[in-house]
């Protein structure tokens, strides 16, 4: 008996993380700013709006997917530890000092097609959504177990 607990210990050891693969999160900015690197510390900075304008005095334009959206849950905990729900409250008390939360967009697409045209807008893809017009500024790895299929 003790040795069938052992080896559904050591399979479950060995297997489990195999089935959670890791997942990686690019940080983009438009290829034409002069941000080289982003830390995650200035994305919470960032993303909570507590710093509205970047170091080129440009304003900060912070985006984000959905709040169901596995990225944004992903994202949110790397940067805030908190899922998206979880910052509810802070929201609501921010909206009454005049400070709105990040934009919304519907899709990776649409979030890397932002970022390349606006200045000081600053979103998160998978890597299979990177192309021209924008630039890494920080990969964030996350364990996942959703298959995340990559869409157009």
């Amino acid at each position: 008996m003790m040795r069938f607990f052992l080896v559904a210990f050591l399979v479950s050891v060995l297997v489990f993380p195999a089935l959670c693969q890791a997942e990686k999160l690019l940080v983009i900015v438009s290829k034409d700013t002069g941000v080289r690197a982003l830390s995650l510390p200035q994305l919470a900075r960032i993303y909570s709006r507590k710093v509205l304008i970047g170091a080129d005095g440009v304003p900060w334009a912070p985006l984000n997917l959905p709040a169901n959206h596995p990225l944004r849950r992903a994202f949110s905990q790397a940067i805030f530890k908190r899922l998206p729900e979880d910052m509810e409250n802070y929201w609501n008390i921010q909206y009454f000092k005049g400070i709105l939360p990040p934009y919304v967009v519907a899709s990776e697409k649409a979030m890397r097609q932002y970022v390349a045209s606006t200045p000081g807008a600053v979103g998160y893809i998978r890597p299979c959504h990177l192309g021209s017009g924008v630039k890494v500024v920080a990969t964030l790895t996350f364990s996942s177990d959703l298959e995340l299929a990559c869409q157009p």
